[in-house]
């Protein structure tokens, strides 16, 4: 068990690379002259989202309901065997009404109707919320796991809401418009 300084500064450390792999990223683009190194980027970052996926959501389903898991997989990869040429026409369009969004996508489809993106922006938001809190748990369950706290801790000492502004702070300094 480690103390809490001691994560915490561990923490800091590793939050200090990332910020700082950010800011280099942010100032200096890697593949805009290496078009070769995208499906490796791309694959980097697949390979992070299905990590933090399987180990904090993937194998509690497993172990609660068996192989009903299994379709947490297999549609996903079924969709990238036989849908490809379904993505890559999706991106070609995407790429032609210059959309940057599903619900530009789909606006620009109907006549971009500035009403049906609102809708889809709120029906994609309202559907991405269980995934963001299912992270938001996983690393303040890791956090209390490591800490093992004593005790009721008060709301403004909760790991997850330090995540989740940690989260916030990064978005709002990397993320591109």
């Amino acid at each position: 068990m480690l103390s809490g300084w001691l994560l915490s500064a561990l923490a800091l450390v590793y939050l200090g690379c990332l910020f700082a792999i950010a800011f280099y990223g942010d100032k200096h683009a890697l593949y805009t002259g290496h078009q070769r190194w995208r499906p490796y980027i791309y694959s980097l970052a697949l390979g992070v989202y299905c990590t933090s996926w399987t180990f904090f959501g993937a194998v509690g389903t497993a172990v609660r309901e068996g192989w009903a898991y299994l379709p947490i997989y297999l549609g996903p990869s079924l969709v990238f065997i036989f849908a490809l040429p379904v993505l890559e026409r999706l991106v070609q369009i995407g790429r032609a009404h210059k959309v940057t969004s599903i619900a530009d996508f789909i606006a620009s489809r109907f006549g971009k109707s500035r009403p049906l993106a609102a809708l889809v922006t709120v029906i994609a938001t309202t559907a991405a919320i269980p995934y963001l809190a299912l992270q938001y748990k996983a690393v303040a369950a890791s956090i209390s796991e490591l800490t093992r706290p004593f005790g009721h801790t008060p709301w403004y000492r909760d790991a997850a809401l330090g995540v989740a502004l940690l989260m916030a702070l990064f978005a709002v300094l990397f993320a591109k418009a």
